[in-house]
């Protein structure tokens, strides 16, 4: 008896007296990788003296797609608190937008520091 797996990532065991038996009675068991989620990074908005708090409303439109009532909130609970989760991504998508942010605010000559931190 042969027994072929079409799944990518299965491991086909056959079970019965012998897998080269013409009897068909063994059982065909398929054993499946587990598969991993990937670690999700928050992004962190911190607060500082110097950049105008439309501008970080802009940032928070512009680079994590909300709307402005939702911009308007994120900036106070910087403002108010110092730092603010702005989203929760998988490692390459943080480190792209945190990179975004900062270039940005660095072309406008604005000091806003935007972070990552695992979750």
């Amino acid at each position: 008896m042969t027994v072929m797996s079409s799944d990518f990532g299965t491991t086909p065991f056959v079970a019965g007296p012998s897998a080269n038996d013409d009897n068909d009675t063994g059982v065909v068991v398929e054993t499946r990788a587990k598969t991993k989620r990937p670690p999700l990074y928050k992004v962190l908005l911190l607060n500082d003296d110097y950049t105008p708090m439309e501008f970080v409303v802009h940032v928070l439109e512009r680079f994590f797609g909300m709307t402005h009532a939702q911009a308007f909130e994120i900036m106070l609970t910087v403002h108010k608190k110092g730092v603010a989760v702005v989203g929760v991504f998988s490692h390459e998508i943080a480190e792209t937008k945190v990179g975004q942010v900062m270039d940005f605010a660095r072309r406008h000559q604005h000091p806003l520091q935007c972070t990552m931190e695992k979750e």
